[in-house]
């Protein structure tokens, strides 16, 4: 089974626990080395965090990102739905595009359970971990 997020969340979950450790703003040079990315992608990374009002930016010399304090409080559920948008209810995973309705597959109803579930558990775990 294959349950993955796209690059853009990923990235922005680094991003998050790289501005976490390092307790000071960052330059966008410097975070995008550090979570393996390029300066001219991370703007578009950092949006939905900024826009969620977890990260502050500044720009000019010393300018950069910082966690803000609600950034502690985020839950991984509220970053995917930040960074991925709402989940696609409604799709098939074994044909990956939407469910026909009048017939459905052998595990659509245990899929259906399943993204309740994990669901349910993205929205209890904070984004940032319980050792920040």
């Amino acid at each position: 089974m294959n349950i993955s997020f796209n690059r853009r969340t990923d990235l922005a979950l680094a991003a998050l626990r790289a501005l976490a450790s390092a307790e000071r703003r960052v330059s966008r040079v410097s975070l995008a080395e550090e979570i393996a990315t390029t300066p001219s992608f991370l703007p578009q990374v950092m949006a939905p965090l900024v826009q969620s009002g977890w990260v502050q930016s500044g720009r000019g010399p010393g300018g950069g990102y910082e966690l803000t304090e609600s950034a502690y409080e985020a839950r991984l559920l509220e970053v995917l739905r930040a960074t991925e948008g709402p989940a696609a209810d409604g799709r098939c995973v074994l044909r990956d595009g939407p469910c026909p309705g009048e017939e459905s597959c052998p595990i659509h109803t245990v899929w259906i359970e399943a993204r309740r579930v994990m669901t349910e558990g993205f929205g209890e775990v904070l984004a940032l971990g319980p050792t920040t």
